[in-house]
């Protein structure tokens, strides 16, 4: 639990004329927000650092931030805050549609991005993610997520100059720019991490640094090891002998929270970027970010004040900016970070999972399950689901709920492993294995939709795969996300393995650069890239004039075949009715079943009619979205 602490002494009086002064006179907008705000950020402060001494002054100093930020934040990006206020849930809209790529592997440079927007709007996104572009080490730096700086982009992809533009050109487009906010942790070359290592005054507590062993050695009686193939546990040795907690690679090291100095430099960092035109960030590792010896140091109540602190402060500086939840663990954590006051956005992954572990088992009980109990979400907040991303595939469903169907939850993530990675007899997958753990078997999966679904390999039913794995994400509510090329069919690039500097991560595989000659043909219906791309998009378009995607709500719908998963979206008059065959033989969805609706029905898709009254064959890998009436 969070400790209970006295107040910082800084009150509402104070904190005006501090944000006053900064702002070069008073400005009733943001006085409005002060006053709603500084009581929540002042009590959020007493619960994080009231026990320390400079946690008063970490408060004055960020409220003061917040409002230089506003004072030099673009007109423009003021009058996006004003139309966001004035219709605060527009991404729950059906038009809604995300891509997200590397800058560099998708089209060279910041500018080759801005050259894509006519096809960005061909495509119908409203959102593009665009990985890690900030400064890093050379060679291996975790896809760009060990930042050594938040202000500098790579200079091999452009200038922070040129980002602020892009932004503003994606804005003009209609398409909002959302950027990784990487918070848990920054580079081993990052100017803190350098000052901290050699005990600069005012540093030497960014980091969490220790004389020995004897410390560590306690953390590590409760932390897991993330990835082992880098280094053992939760922390690596400096050259002068001393040990640096880094939860993830070596060269990324954890921030110290508990100093209230760190929050005031991310969380000037944090407007800094939402300055540059940047509306939605994807929060990194949330789950990580706070320390406790004796814990798991995942998921702790800090981690949810901190992301409610971090919210506020954006309410006053750029209110109109998002958080995007990151956080890969057990559902029921997922769901803890999702709110108004934390993150308004969370990645889905409970379902990008289950939705490959259905089509490898030709059962989509596991994921009905998740679907009809682990879907809900909080008013004003929505899923991103996506079929897969920059990273692994991690099974992290409920071994609760797969006990509730006589699954064993160990074994099956190990046959899921071998399944995707190609070890399992007659697998259609192509997957690679990552972060292999020989001592408690854990794994993990990457590899691009076209190869895990069965394309590389020639399977007869991997483009149906591809589809229904993305008509999936598409109808279950949120917002959609595509991996740019998986909409043309791009395959696994085993190329990285001829690079040193990425051989080691075989999450590589699925990070190919832009297939040109796939995007040209993507017209041509004799290609693979032609038909998954015509096909893809004409289930975009439906989605966009269907208003009963809108929003996540589902309600259940049961079948009698496990291999069908099923449920109903809800519109003013009418409902969509999603079926769902993950199975290789086609399915009768009988007259009963089906008699709770009229029997004339239309499909979403195609706009032809359908007859219900004699049922409805859903044809092997396929789906239907369905619009019906109950009697």
């Amino acid at each position: 639990m969070a400790r209970l602490a006295p107040e910082p002494s800084v009150d509402l009086p104070a904190a005006r004329a501090a944000a006053d002064e900064r702002l070069g006179g008073p400005d009733a907008g943001f006085r409005d927000r002060l006053d709603d705000v500084f009581p929540v950020l002042h009590g959020l402060f007493a619960q994080l650092y009231g026990e320390r001494d400079d946690g008063r002054e970490a408060l004055a100093e960020v409220v003061g931030a917040a409002a230089a930020s506003w004072r030099d934040r673009p007109d423009d990006l003021k009058d996006l805050d004003a139309r966001r206020a004035v219709h605060p849930e527009w991404y729950l809209s059906e038009r809604m549609l995300g891509g997200v790529c590397y800058v560099d592997r998708y089209a060279g440079t910041l500018a080759g991005i801005r050259e894509q927007i006519p096809y960005f709007r061909e495509l119908g996104l409203t959102y593009l993610h665009l990985m890690p572009l900030f400064a890093s080490p050379e060679g291996n730096n975790d896809g760009g997520y060990a930042v050594s700086s938040y202000r500098d982009v790579d200079p091999r992809l452009g200038s922070m100059a040129d980002l602020a533009a892009l932004a503003a050109d994606l804005r003009a487009a209609g398409i909002s720019l959302v950027l990784d906010f990487i918070f848990n942790h920054t580079s081993n070359e990052h100017d803190w991490a350098r000052k901290a290592v050699a005990g600069e005054p005012g540093f030497e507590d960014f980091y969490l640094i220790f004389p020995d062993r004897t410390m560590p050695d306690l953390y590590e009686q409760t932390v897991r090891e993330i990835f082992p193939d880098d280094h053992p546990g939760a922390f690596v040795q400096l050259p002068d002998g001393r040990w640096i907690w880094a939860t993830f690679y070596h060269f990324q090291w954890d921030l110290n929270y508990a100093n209230p100095a760190v929050f005031r430099a991310m969380a000037q960092e944090m407007l800094f970027l939402a300055n540059q035109g940047v509306e939605v960030l994807r929060m990194d590792a949330v789950a990580f970010i706070w320390k406790r010896l004796g814990t798991t140091c995942e998921s702790l109540p800090e981690a949810h004040l901190l992301l409610r602190a971090f919210n506020q402060v954006l309410r006053l500086g750029a209110p109109s900016v998002l958080f995007k939840s990151e956080a890969i663990v057990h559902p029921d954590e997922v769901i803890a970070y999702i709110s108004p006051e934390e993150c308004q956005l969370s990645y889905n992954p409970l379902q990008m999972a289950l939705g490959w572990e259905a089509l490898a088992t030709r059962d989509g009980r596991l994921l009905q399950k998740a679907l009809d109990e682990r879907h809900a979400l909080p008013a004003g907040t929505s899923w991103v689901n996506y079929v897969r991303s920059h990273d692994d595939i991690g099974w992290t469903f409920a071994d609760e709920d797969a006990a509730a169907l006589g699954i064993d939850g160990f074994s099956h993530r190990r046959f899921l492993n071998d399944f995707y990675v190609g070890r399992f007899p007659g697998t259609f997958s192509r997957g690679v294995p990552f972060q292999e753990n020989p001592n408690t078997g854990d794994a993990r999966v990457a590899g691009t939709t076209a190869s895990l679904a069965g394309v590389e390999a020639g399977d007869d039913g991997g483009e149906d795969r591809v589809i229904l794995a993305h008509a999936l994400a598409l109808s279950t509510g949120g917002i959609p996300l595509l991996y740019l090329g998986d909409e043309v069919g791009q395959l696994n690039d085993y190329g990285y393995r001829g690079d040193p500097a990425l051989a080691g991560d075989s999450r590589w595989v699925h990070r190919p650069h832009r297939d040109a000659d796939a995007y040209a043909s993507r017209h041509d219906p004799s290609t693979v890239a032609g038909r998954i791309h015509a096909r893809l998009t004409e289930l975009i378009r439906a989605r966009q004039r269907t208003p009963e995607f809108a929003g996540n709500a589902l309600t259940p719908f049961q079948t009698p075949h496990p291999g069908v998963v099923a449920y109903q979206r809800i519109g003013s008059e009418d409902v969509v009715l999603v079926l769902a065959n993950v199975g290789d033989s086609e399915v009768l969805i009988d007259p009963l079943t089906l008699s709770g609706f009229r029997s004339e029905a239309s499909d979403v898709v195609t706009g032809a009619r359908v007859n219900l009254a004699s049922g409805l064959m859903v044809p092997a890998h396929g789906f239907f979205w369905l619009r019906v009436r109950p009697r």
